[in-house]
């Protein structure tokens, strides 16, 4: 359903680009939904086409696991805590 597809939103959010804090995303590279749902190369895409700052980490050897999530979750939170200016 588009209405909760990022890529999607993201096209529409283009008409009002006023994004301007830059958007964190890690990817496990052994994902088994990598490629056939996430395709985290297609949101890129809109983000460059919006014009909305993305930084898209590839993560080697890691899937959609819990251990994925605890490895890299310090970097998020410091990431929202610094574009809150917190």
């Amino acid at each position: 359903m588009q209405v909760y597809d990022a890529t999607c939103l993201m096209a529409m959010i283009s008409k009002f680009n006023d994004v301007r804090a830059t958007i964190l995303i890690d990817q496990g590279e052994d994902d088994k939904f990598l490629h056939d749902q996430l395709m985290p190369h297609k949101f890129e895409e809109a983000c460059k086409k919006a014009k909305v700052p993305l930084l898209l980490r590839l993560q080697p050897g890691y899937d959609h696991s819990y251990y994925f999530i605890a490895t890299f979750i310090d970097d998020h939170i410091l990431h929202h805590a610094q574009a809150l200016k917190l």
